[in-house]
C-alpha cells in the first residue's frame, strides 16, 4: 500500500455527476498515509458540496485495501501545479556502497523484536552459505552488536587512506558506534544532522572491501534514519522482524508502510519467537498466539521469510558474544536462520 495506489484510485474518480470537471485526484492539496491512517486536504471548487466529496473519497477508497482512518479537510485555494517527473527518474539520488553487491535493511518499526540477533544471525548464515558479508550497527543510541559479536572492547582503527578499518570477527566485517566509543556505558547525544553525517560515514567511508551482502541493523521506529537511509542509499531490499503480538504488529505495519512508500522493496517477514518447542515433549507451544505474522503478511503481499522459535540458550549465547549460527549450528533456531539466508539469497539472485 503506498499514496500512489489512492491517488491512482482517485484518479479513476469521476466527478461530473457532481458538476465538476476534474477528477478527485485534482482536487487533492496535500496527502498523507501513516500505516493505516489517510489525511487528505482537497480543495472545495464550490461550497456546499463537501459531503458529496466525502462520499467519493470513500467510494474511490473502496477498492484500496489497508485504509482503515480517513480524515478528510477542505482548503479554499486550489493545488498548485507540481512540476512533472519524467518516468523512470527517481525524485532523489540513491547511492550504492562501493564494493557491496546487495545492501540488506533489517528494521522493525518497534524495539524488542529481537531484531539486532536476528540481524546478526543472519549476517552470519549467509557467511555460512560462502558468501561474502559485512555488518553494520545502524542503531547509533543503542549499539547492541559488539555485545552479541563479542567484540565489546575493541576500537576501529583509521587506514592511510583515512578510511575506517572495520572489526574482522566470525569471517564478517563489522561496524557499529559502539567500536568508537571511550566506554560501554558513554551515551551518544547526537542531533539529527550529526546523526546522519556518521552514518553516511559509516557507509562510504569505510573499507568494506568486496563484499557479497552488507547487512545494516536499523535502530527501531520509523524515523530520520530510515527515511534518510532509503532516500539516499541504494538498498537491496528491506526485511522486516516481528513477534506474533498485536502491539508489534501494529508499529511494523508503519516500518513496511514506510518502506514502500519510499519505493524500497521489501523482501519478506521473519516472525522472531514464533513459537516454544518442550524439550521433553517436542510439542510446539504458541506462547504469543498464532496465525497473525501470516494474516499480517498475507494483508500486504509479503512473504514469510521463515520463523524462529524461542530458546532460552538464545539469549544466553547472545548476552556471552556467541550467535547461536555459530555456537550451536546444529539447533533448531540456526536451522530456522541457515533457511531464511537460503531465501534471501534466492530472492536476491
Amino acid at each position: 500500500m503506498a499514496v500512489k495506489d489512492i491517488m491512482d484510485a482517485f484518479r479513476n474518480k469521476d466527478l461530473s455527476d457532481i458538476g465538476i470537471k476534474e477528477n478527485l485526484a485534482q482536487l487533492v492539496k496535500d496527502i498523507k498515509l501513516i500505516g493505516d491512517e489517510l489525511d487528505v486536504i482537497l480543495y472545495l471548487p464550490k461550497p456546499g458540496i463537501e459531503g458529496l466529496l466525502k462520499t467519493k473519497v470513500h467510494e474511490a477508497l473502496s477498492g484500496v485495501p489497508d485504509v482503515k482512518n480517513v480524515k478528510i479537510r477542505f482548503a479554499d485555494s486550489p493545488p498548485q501545479p507540481k512540476q512533472e517527473v519524467p518516468v523512470g527518474q527517481p525524485t532523489f539520488t540513491r547511492r550504492p556502497v562501493p564494493g557491496v553487491r546487495h545492501l540488506i535493511a533489517i528494521g522493525s518499526g518497534k524495539g524488542g523484536v529481537g531484531k539486532s540477533t536476528v540481524a546478526v544471525n543472519l549476517a552470519l548464515a549467509l557467511r555460512n552459505l560462502g558468501y561474502k558479508v559485512g555488518l553494520l550497527d545502524a542503531d547509533i543510541y543503542g549499539p547492541s552488536v559488539p555485545t552479541l559479536m563479542g567484540i565489546k572492547g575493541e576500537r576501529v582503527t583509521v587506514s592511510e587512506r583515512n578510511k575506517l578499518v572495520p572489526i574482522e570477527k566470525m569471517g564478517m566485517k563489522v561496524l557499529s558506534i559502539g567500536l568508537m566509543l571511550p566506554s560501554e556505558d558513554t551515551p551518544v547525544i547526537w542531533r539529527g544532522p550529526m546523526l546522519m553525517k556518521a552514518l553516511t560515514q559509516f557507509l562510504f567511508d569505510t573499507e568494506w572491501g568486496e563484499l557479497d551482502y552488507l547487512v545494516l541493523d536499523l535502530p527501531p521506529g520509523t524515523g530520520d534514519v530510515q527515511l534518510t537511509l532509503a532516500q539516499n542509499v541504494e538498498i537491496s531490499g528491506a526485511i522486516i522482524v516481528t513477534t506474533p503480538q498485536d502491539v508489534a504488529l501494529a508499529d511494523v505495519r508503519k516500518a513496511t508502510s514506510m518502506f514502500k512508500e519510499v519505493n524500497v522493496p521489501v523482501i519478506g517477514v521473519i516472525e522472531n519467537m514464533a513459537y516454544f518447542t518442550c524439550p521433553d515433549t517436542g510439542k510446539r507451544y504458541y506462547i504469543f498466539g498464532k496465525g497473525r505474522v501470516a494474516e499480517f503478511a498475507a494483508s500486504y503481499n509479503l512473504k514469510i521469510l521463515g520463523s524462529i522459535p524461542i530458546d532460552p540458550e538464545v539469549a544466553e549465547k547472545s548476552d556471552k558474544g556467541e550467535p547461536v549460527v555459530v555456537s550451536r549450528p546444529d539447533s533448531e533456531v540456526a536451522r530456522a536462520f541457515m533457511g531464511i539466508a537460503k531465501v534471501v539469497a534466492q530472492n536476491l539472485g
